[in-house]
C-alpha cells in the first residue's frame, strides 16, 4: 500500500458567511467554477470510468457513517477485524489524519458536514439542539412544525425534516443535477443522521423510534412500501430474549474491564453477557428492550440488511442515473456513551460491524458490480475517555454541570443590578453543551457594560474544567485565528442560533446535564475541540479511487466534494476540497494536466 505524506489539516478551509464582499465575489465566480468543474471532470480519466454500463460516473454512491468512530480505533483494534473494515482499509484510500476543524463535534453537525461538504458556519447546524430565541424554547436540528410524523407503526408525534439545514446535501444536488430518476435512500437509528444524509427529499428516509419500537419517517419524505415489507417480515421483536455475548476470547480484548463510571441501558449490568429482554421482570418487548436492542450489534446488522433489501427493491445502481445510499450506524455511539472508548463493548461492536460491513459490501459486489459503486466511510465525531478512568490515572478530568454554570452566571450578575435587575428572573436561561443563552436583551446590555461582561466571563472561567469563555464578538472574523480554541469555536458559530456565550472545556472535561454531586445519565460524551473528538477515519473505495494511505490535510467536509466530482455534480457552497490525490488516473497525460483544481 502506498503512503502519501503532507501536512495535517490546520483549519485553513474557506468558510462561507465570512463577509458580504466575499459573497459578492462568490456569486460572480459560481458560474465559472461550475463550468470549470464539468470541463475538468470530462478530461479526468478515473479508474472505472469505462465500467460495464459504459458510464462516465459511478452507478451508485454509498455513504457510510459510523457514529462515534474515533480514528485511533483503527490503530488499536484493527487486528481484531477481517471483514468489511479491513477491506476498506486495504483496498481504499485511507486519510489517516482527517479531523473536524470545529469544536461542536456532535451527531447532527457531523452528518451535515459530511453530506454537504460545508462546515457548521456555512450549513447552519451548530448542534443537535439549540435554544430558539423567537419561541424561547429548545428545538432540535431536525424538528419541523410544518410536517407530520409518519411511520411503519404508531406515527411519531413530532415531524422532522432538513428544513433547518441551510445548504443542499450531495444527495439533493444529485437529484437536481443528474436526473429526477436519481433515487435516494438513507437509514439510521437516529432521525438526525438519516435526515442529514438525505437532505430535503428522499425515496426511503428511515429511522427508528426507540420509545415505540417502530421505524419512522415524516411527511417530508413519505413512507416506502419496501421498508414496510421488510419491517413486517423482519420484526425487531424476534430478538427478544436473545443475548449479546462476546465475539472474541477474553484474552483478545484490550484494556482491563472496570465497572466504575459506566451507565448502560436499564436492565444491563457491567460486563458481558447483555440480555435483550428489557427489565428483569419483563415478559414482552417494551421501551427497555428497544433501548437494549439499539445498543447491541444486532441493530447494526438489522440496519444493513434493511438497506440491502430496500436498495434491491429500488434497483439502486441499476438505472440510467447515479443513485445514493446512505447508512449511519448508531450503536457504537450508544455503547461508547455508556461504557467508554476502552470498553470491551466498544471493541465487540466494531468486531461485529466489521463482519456486517463485509457482508454488505459483498452484496453490493453481486447486485451492483464492484466496478460500478464508490463507497465513503467516516464518522460524525469521536468521544472522550470516561472521566473516572482519567482521574484514576492521575490526570485532570471531570464534568462541567450545566446547572452549575447557569447558577454561576446568575450570581455573578447580582453584582450588576443596572444590567440585570434582581427581580427579572433567571439571567442565564439555557445551556446546551457549551452554548449558553442569556435572557432576552441581557447580552445586548452586557455588551454596553464591559465590566459586567468581564465579571460574568471571569466567574465561569473560575470553575473547574473551564478553559475559556468566548462571546460572539470574539469569534467574528476569527476563522484563521492562531488561537486553536477561538478558531474551532468560530468554525461552528452561527449568528442567531449559537449561544451568547461559548464555554470551552479543558481536555478530558466534558459537559453534563446534572449539577455537581449528582450522577450523570451516561458515562462519557463528546463535543470538544480536542483530537479524541475531532479525529475520525476518512476512507474512500471503489469507482475512481486510488488505494493508499494518505497523511495529507483532510477533513470529513472533503468527502462530498470528492464524490460530487466523481459524479460530475457541482456543490453550491463547499468548504471542503476534492481529495484529488486519491483519484485514480488512467490516461497517459501528465498529472499536472489532468488533476482537478484545488
Amino acid at each position: 500500500m502506498q503512503m502519501h505524506f503532507g501536512k495535517r489539516y490546520g483549519g485553513e478551509s474557506t468558510f462561507a458567511w465570512r463577509r458580504i464582499a466575499a459573497w459578492l465575489w462568490v456569486g460572480g465566480m459560481l458560474a465559472v467554477s461550475a463550468a470549470g468543474q464539468v470541463r475538468d471532470a470530462r478530461r479526468w480519466q478515473v479508474s472505472g470510468a469505462s465500467n460495464e454500463h459504459g458510464a462516465m460516473r459511478p452507478k451508485l454512491v454509498v455513504l457510510l457513517v459510523v457514529d462515534q468512530f474515533r480514528a485511533d480505533y483503527v490503530d488499536k483494534f484493527r487486528q481484531q477485524w477481517s471483514g468489511g473494515l479491513t477491506r476498506l482499509l486495504e483496498q481504499g484510500a485511507w486519510f489517516r489524519t482527517a479531523a473536524y476543524p470545529y469544536a461542536n463535534t456532535f451527531t447532527c453537525v457531523g452528518h451535515a458536514t459530511i453530506s454537504t461538504g460545508a462546515l457548521p458556519a456555512t450549513h447552519g447546524i451548530m448542534g443537535n439542539a439549540w435554544h430558539d430565541r423567537e419561541t424561547n424554547k429548545q428545538v432540535t436540528c431536525t424538528s419541523d412544525p410544518s410536517v407530520q410524523g409518519t411511520g411503519y407503526g404508531p406515527a411519531p408525534k413530532a415531524g422532522e425534516s432538513a428544513f433547518r439545514l441551510a445548504v443542499p446535501t450531495l444527495a439533493d444536488e444529485m437529484r437536481f443535477q443528474l436526473s429526477a430518476k436519481t433515487r435516494v435512500a438513507t437509514f439510521s437509528l437516529k432521525a438526525r443522521a438519516a435526515i442529514m444524509l438525505a437532505g430535503h427529499r428522499g425515496d426511503a428516509v428511515t429511522w427508528h423510534d426507540a420509545a415505540s419500537g417502530t421505524w419512522a419517517s415524516s411527511s417530508a419524505y413519505g413512507t416506502s412500501p419496501l421498508v414496510a415489507e421488510f419491517v413486517k417480515t423482519h420484526p425487531i421483536e424476534n430478538d427478544y430474549g436473545k443475548s449479546w455475548d462476546p465475539s472474541l476470547p477474553a484474552s483478545e480484548y484490550l484494556y482491563e474491564e472496570t465497572p466504575e463510571g459506566k451507565a448502560g441501558p436499564r436492565g444491563w449490568r457491567p460486563g458481558f453477557p447483555h440480555p435483550l429482554r428489557g427489565a428483569a421482570d419483563s415478559t414482552k418487548p417494551g421501551a427497555d428492550f428497544y433501548a437494549q436492542w439499539e445498543a447491541s450489534p444486532n441493530a447494526d446488522a438489522y440496519l444493513a440488511q434493511m438497506a440491502e433489501s430496500v436498495a434491491d427493491g429500488l434497483k439502486l445502481g441499476k438505472g440510467r442515473s447515479t443513485d445514493f445510499l446512505g447508512i449511519s450506524f448508531s450503536t457504537l455511539d450508544l455503547v461508547g456513551h455508556a461504557y467508554g472508548p476502552h470498553s470491551h463493548e466498544v471493541q465487540d461492536v466494531l468486531v461485529r460491524l466489521d463482519r456486517t460491513l463485509g457482508e454488505f459490501i459483498e452484496h453490493l459486489d453481486k447486485t451492483v458490480g464492484r466496478r460500478n459503486y464508490v463507497i465513503a466511510l467516516s464518522a460524525d465525531h469521536g468521544v472522550a475517555p470516561l472521566p473516572v478512568e482519567m482521574q484514576k490515572a492521575g490526570l485532570d478530568a471531570g464534568w462541567i454541570g450545566a446547572p452549575d454554570v447557569l447558577e454561576k452566571i446568575d450570581k455573578a450578575l447580582e453584582k450588576f443590578p443596572s444590567v440585570a435587575p434582581g427581580d427579572a428572573g433567571p439571567k442565564a436561561v439555557r445551556m446546551i453543551d457549551g452554548d449558553v443563552w442569556l435572557a432576552t436583551g441581557l447580552y445586548a446590555r452586557l455588551k454596553q457594560d464591559q465590566m459586567a461582561l468581564r465579571g460574568v466571563i471571569d466567574a465561569v472561567e473560575s470553575m473547574p474544567g473551564v478553559a475559556r469563555v468566548l462571546s460572539g464578538e470574539e469569534l467574528a472574523g476569527q476563522l484563521r485565528s492562531g488561537d486553536s480554541l477561538v478558531r474551532a469555536a468560530a468554525a461552528n458559530y452561527v449568528p442567531g442560533r449559537s449561544g451568547d456565550l461559548i464555554v470551552m472545556p479543558k481536555p478530558y472535561w466534558i459537559f453534563g446535564e446534572q449539577g455537581a454531586g449528582k450522577p450523570q445519565t451516561y458515562g462519557t460524551t463528546h463535543g470538544s475541540p480536542y483530537d479524541y473528538d475531532q479525529r475520525v477515519p476518512v476512507i474512500l473505495m471503489g469507482w475512481g479511487i486510488k488505494p493508499g494511505e494518505y497523511l495529507l490535510q483532510s477533513t470529513p467536509a472533503d468527502i462530498a466534494p470528492t464524490l460530487a466530482f466523481l459524479c460530475g455534480v457541482t456543490l453550491a457552497r463547499p468548504d471542503g476540497r476534492v481529495l484529488r490525490e486519491a483519484l485514480a488516473q488512467r490516461n497517459s497525460a501528465s498529472a499536472e494536466e489532468t488533476l482537478p483544481p484545488d
